[in-house]
C-alpha cells in the first residue's frame, strides 16, 4: 500500500508538531488525527517531560483533544498520522478510539507495536484494527529522532 497525497501533506504537519519538541526536551514525536474530511482535529507532541506525565505520548494526547473536539470518545472515521511507530500503549489506546488508519513515520524495532516489535494493531483477536500504513518520509522521522539522541538529550 501505498502512501497517498494526503498522508505525505499530514506527516508533514506531525513532523512540524514533532520538531517543536526538540526544544521541551521530550522525544520529537508528533501526532495529527484528521477526520473524515481531511479537516485536523487535533496535534500534539510528546510531552511526558513538560507535563511530568508518563502516558503524555503524542498519540494520546492527540486522541484526547480530538476525542474533546468531536466530544465523543469513538474516533471512526479518523486518521492518526504520527512520525514513529506507535508503543503498545499508544497502540491500544488507539484501537480503544476505534481509529480507521494509521500512518506512521520511522519504525521503532525496540518499542513498535505496529509491525516492529509487536502487531497489536493488526492483532486478529481485537474487536477493531486499523488499517496500518508504515515507513511515510521515514527518513525525515528517523533524522528528528537521530538528532534528539546525538544531542545527547535523553537516554
Amino acid at each position: 500500500m501505498q502512501p497517498t497525497s494526503s498522508d505525505l501533506a499530514w506527516m508533514g504537519r506531525a513532523l512540524s508538531v514533532a520538531a517543536g519538541a526538540l526544544e521541551s526536551g521530550d522525544v520529537p514525536i508528533g501526532a495529527v488525527v484528521v477526520d473524515a474530511d481531511g479537516r485536523e482535529l487535533a496535534a500534539a507532541a510528546n510531552a511526558r517531560e513538560a507535563l511530568g506525565d508518563p502516558t503524555a505520548h503524542a498519540e494520546v494526547l492527540a486522541l484526547r483533544e480530538a476525542a474533546a473536539v468531536r466530544g465523543e470518545w469513538r474516533l471512526e472515521g479518523c486518521t492518526l498520522v504520527v512520525t514513529v511507530e506507535p508503543c503498545t500503549m499508544c497502540a491500544g489506546a488507539l484501537g480503544l478510539a476505534r481509529i480507521d488508519r494509521v500512518v506512521f513515520g520511522a519504525w521503532e524495532p525496540k518499542t513498535g507495536a505496529a509491525g516492529s516489535l509487536w502487531d497489536v494493531l493488526r492483532d486478529r483477536r481485537l474487536t477493531h484494527r486499523p488499517e496500518v500504513l508504515g515507513g511515510v518520509r521515514e527518513d525525515e522521522a528517523a533524522d528528528l529522532l537521530k538528532r534528539f539522541f546525538a544531542g545527547g538529550l535523553r537516554d
